[in-house]
C-alpha cells in the first residue's frame, strides 16, 4: 500500500489542499491516518476517492452532490463520464486510477478510446506524456508505489514499440543515436522520441536503456550520428549530471548531444556549445522542425 501527503493528492487531482480539507471538515469527505509520529497521511483508496471526486466536480456534479453518493455509484459515474469526455484531466484522472488499481483492462481501454479519437501522437503528447511526467515525480518523492508505476511504463511502453513497428521507414534524412545511460531503467520518453523522430523520417539507432558506456562508444564510431539523445531521469544523479553530460559532449564533440529528463531540467546546469537541454517533450518536436 502506498501513502501520500495531501500535497501528493493536490499534485494528482488538481484540487488544492486548503479545498480538501474544507471538505474533510464539512463533508467528513475522507479521515486521514496518522503516523505514530502524528503525520497525516492517505493510502491508495483515499486517493481513488479524490480523483473521482475530482472528475466528478469538474464535470459540474456539486461537491454536496458528490459527498450523498455511493461508491460504486460515484465509480460507475466516472466511468460513464470517462468514455465519453474529451477532456485531458479527465482522461488522466482515469488513467491515475487505473493505476492505483492496476487494472490493465481498463487503462488499455481507456487509452485505446484516445488513439482511436486523437490519433497515437496527440495522445501521447497531451494524455499520456503528462500522466507519465505527473506520476514520475510523485515515484522520485517515494509517493508513488514502485510497482505501480513500473506497472503503467510497461504498458506504455508495450503500446509504444507496437506503434514504433508500424512506421513506415524512408531513413532519408538525419542520424540519431538515441540510449540511456548506465543504470537508467525509465524507457518510455526515449521510446516516443524514437517515434517522433521516424515519424520525420529520420534514422534512428536505439541503444535503450542501461547503455554501456563502452558500447555507446563502439556503437559512434561504427556509425557518426549527427545528433545523440539520452534522458536522465535517475542515473546519474543531480550531483554527477554535469560531469556525464560534458563527458559526452567532450567525447562525442563533432555531433550535438541532446539532454533532458528530471536530473537534467531545472538544475541550472552549463552546457558546451553542442549540447541542447530539452525540457518538454514538445521540445522533440520543435527540434525536429528546425532541422
Amino acid at each position: 500500500m502506498s501513502t501520500y501527503s495531501i500535497k501528493d493528492l493536490e499534485q494528482l487531482s488538481g484540487i488544492k489542499a486548503h479545498t480538501l480539507r474544507i471538505w474533510e471538515q464539512r463533508y467528513n469527505l475522507v479521515s486521514p491516518k496518522r503516523t505514530d509520529t502524528n503525520i497525516r497521511f492517505y493510502d491508495d483508496e483515499d486517493l481513488k476517492l479524490i480523483l473521482n471526486v475530482a472528475l466528478l466536480n469538474d464535470n459540474g456534479f456539486k461537491i454536496s452532490k458528490i459527498v450523498s453518493m455511493e461508491r460504486p455509484e460515484m465509480r460507475d459515474e466516472v466511468m460513464r463520464l470517462t468514455e465519453r469526455s474529451l477532456t485531458h484531466d479527465d482522461q488522466i484522472h482515469a488513467l491515475t486510477i487505473s493505476m492505483i488499481e492496476m487494472d490493465e483492462e481498463r487503462f488499455d481501454k481507456i487509452l485505446s478510446t484516445n488513439i482511436l479519437k486523437l490519433g497515437f501522437e496527440q495522445t501521447m503528447m497531451n494524455i499520456i506524456y503528462p500522466f507519465m511526467s505527473k506520476i514520475g515525480v510523485l515515484w522520485q518523492t517515494g509517493a508513488i508505489n514502485p510497482a505501480q508505476e513500473h506497472f503503467i511504463s510497461n504498458l506504455v511502453r508495450q503500446k509504444l514499440i507496437v506503434a514504433i513497428d508500424a512506421q513506415i521507414h524512408t531513413n532519408t534524412g538525419k542520424k540519431f543515436l538515441l540510449f540511456l545511460p548506465e543504470g537508467e531503467l525509465h524507457e518510455v520518453s526515449i521510446l516516443f522520441a524514437s517515434f517522433l523522430i521516424k515519424n520525420k523520417g529520420h534514422k534512428v539507432i536505439y541503444l535503450g536503456q542501461n547503455t554501456p558506456t563502452e558500447d555507446l562508444n563502439q556503437v559512434y564510431d561504427i556509425h557518426n550520428p549527427e545528433f545523440l539523445l539520452t534522458v536522465i531521469t535517475t542515473s546519474p544523479s543531480s550531483e554527477f549530471a554535469q560531469d556525464y553530460v560534458n563527458g559526452l559532449a567532450d567525447r562525442f564533440k563533432e555531433s550535438r548531444l541532446l539532454v533532458t529528463g528530471y536530473q537534467v531540467i531545472g538544475q541550472d546546469l552549463k552546457f558546451n556549445p553542442n549540447v541542447r537541454q530539452l525540457n518538454y517533450i514538445r521540445d522533440i518536436k520543435d527540434f525536429l522542425e528546425e532541422l
